[in-house]
């Protein structure tokens, strides 16, 4: 069984929208929940992160009024809804997970920080 289940990655035309869905299946507990995309020979980048105990989130500045970052109406289930899509957004998005560390919200985009992760979406927009 997956630890982390993803959905909602395809195709999209230029400008437009699309929302990723994560959700932990391993606990009930609260945990931090983020999403990060990988471009091709590239590290993975920290979009967004929510710790889903009290739902205190940030945002990357590179995506921030763009991308959004939400609890769902079931435990640890995440979205992230992407505005306004671009060519350069086109990668393969992965959602991350695992429990809160002292300072996570100052260290939240560190990859080694997570235990658990999903197995990826692509995401593609055209121009």
């Amino acid at each position: 069984q997956e630890e982390l289940v993803e959905s909602g990655g395809g195709s999209v035309q230029d400008g437009g929208s699309l929302r990723l869905s994560c959700t932990a299946t391993y606990t009930d507990g609260d945990i931090v929940m983020s999403w990060f995309r990988q471009f091709p020979g590239k590290e993975r980048e920290g979009l967004a992160t929510i710790y889903t105990g009290d739902g205190l989130d940030r945002i990357a500045d590179s995506v921030k009024g763009r991308f959004t970052i939400s609890q769902g109406d079931i435990k640890n289930t995440v979205y992230l809804q992407m505005n306004n899509l671009n060519p350069y957004d086109t990668a393969v998005y992965y959602c991350a997970a695992g429990s809160r560390w002292p300072r996570w919200v100052a260290s939240w985009s560190g990859v080694g920080r997570y235990k658990y992760w999903g197995q990826g979406t692509q995401v593609t927009v055209s121009s």
